[in-house]
C-alpha cells in the first residue's frame, strides 16, 4: 500500500463558541478519531468536538457523536 491508496474517511470536527466549524484531522478508523475528539473535549474549553464520516452531513455527525459512548459504541 502506498500513500495514494490510504483511506482516511473519519473526520474530527471542532465547533467554537461562535458557531464556526473546523476540520481538526482525518483518521483511518472511527476509534482513532473518537480518541482524538475525546482527548480534545476533555480539556474543558467551550469548543465542541465530534466525529463524522466523510460524506455524512454535519447535523447527522453531531447527533451521532452525542449518542456515542466513549468507546465509539452507540448508546
Amino acid at each position: 500500500m502506498n500513500d495514494s491508496t490510504i483511506s482516511l474517511p473519519w473526520l474530527v470536527i471542532r465547533q467554537d463558541d461562535n458557531g464556526n466549524r473546523y476540520r481538526v484531522g482525518r483518521y483511518a478508523t472511527r476509534a482513532e478519531a473518537q480518541k482524538i475528539a475525546d482527548s480534545l473535549d476533555s480539556r474543558g474549553h467551550k469548543q465542541l468536538y465530534w466525529v463524522e464520516r466523510i460524506g455524512q452531513s454535519q447535523s447527522q455527525g453531531q447527533g451521532q457523536a452525542q449518542a456515542q459512548n466513549g468507546d465509539g459504541t452507540l448508546n
